[in-house]
Order: C-alpha cells, then sequence, then structure tokens
C-alpha cells in the first residue's frame, strides 16, 4: 500500500484515467464495428469521417499505437471505397 499522499492521489488518478481510456477506446470499437457493418455506401461515407476523427484521437492520447491507428483507418477506408 502506498505510504505518502501524493501516491494515493496518483493511484485515484491512474484509476480515473483508466477508466477514461477504456470507455473511449470501447465506443470508438463500436463504431468502428458500426461502419464495418453498414451496408449503403452513402451512409458509410457520412460515418467515415467521425469515425477516422475518434481513432486519430486515440492515437493522440497514446490509448491505441498510431501504427494501429493507420491501420484501421487504411482498412477502413479501403473497405468504404470498395463498396
Amino acid at each position: 500500500m502506498a505510504n505518502h499522499k501524493s501516491a494515493l492521489k496518483r493511484i485515484r488518478r491512474n484509476e480515473a484515467v483508466r477508466l477514461r481510456n477504456r470507455y473511449q477506446h470501447k465506443t470508438v470499437r463500436n463504431a468502428i464495428k458500426k461502419l464495418r457493418s453498414e451496408e449503403d455506401k452513402k451512409a458509410a461515407e457520412t460515418l467515415l469521417p467521425s469515425v477516422v476523427s475518434m481513432i486519430d484521437k486515440l492515437a493522440k492520447r497514446n490509448i491505441i499505437h498510431s501504427n494501429k491507428a493507420a491501420n484501421l483507418k487504411s482498412k477502413l477506408m479501403t473497405k468504404v471505397a470498395a463498396m
């Protein structure tokens, strides 16, 4: 167990950040699944920029690796273009 006041605060803060990161990551995963399951090209094209933006934000905050973000965006854009 932590012995210092600052260490106790850091434990609380880490938990809050972890939960926020988990929520954001899960939200993006759900948005990606929704985009992948989209049948209509027009709807997919309107959804794509928001999903790409969400992925970029995760990469910027180091919730996911930047290469993973690039791979996800590339695959999604290829899928939408092929519709």
